[in-house]
Order: structure tokens, then C-alpha cells, then sequence
């Protein structure tokens, strides 16, 4: 690991939804990597629901969807 560079995760709830059907995702937070590599946890929304997994995930790359004009 890069001990240089701060990590930054997304913070996702995924809500089951049973009988095989695909669960519903929800971005609900950002953690923020702190120097001892324990992560400081920004909640936008916190879950209540039993049925929901939290999981952190790296940040997908953005598209570059604004076109520059010259």
C-alpha cells in the first residue's frame, strides 16, 4: 500500500429483498482512510433495516462525460 496517497471508500447498503431477486443499492456514505489505516466513516444515510449488508467499495472511475470546447 502506497502510505503516501489516502484511500477514499464508498459506503454502499445493499437491502435484500429474498426470493432471488436482486437487492436494491443505495450509496450511503464515504470513509476517509486515516493514517494508522483505520477509516473514519461519513454516513449521508444510515440503514435500519435488518435485511440491509453494508459494504465499502472503491470508488469506480469517473467517465469523462463533459466534453471539453474549444
Amino acid at each position: 500500500m502506497n502510505t503516501t496517497t489516502k484511500q477514499r471508500k464508498e459506503i454502499w447498503g445493499i437491502t435484500n429483498r429474498g426470493n432471488g431477486k436482486k437487492g436494491y443499492w443505495t450509496r450511503i456514505g464515504t470513509a476517509f482512510e486515516n493514517a494508522d489505516g483505520s477509516y473514519n466513516q461519513l454516513f449521508d444515510y444510515f440503514p435500519t433495516n435488518p435485511n440491509t449488508t453494508i459494504q465499502f467499495r472503491d470508488p469506480k472511475p469517473r467517465e469523462d462525460s463533459e466534453a471539453t470546447e474549444d
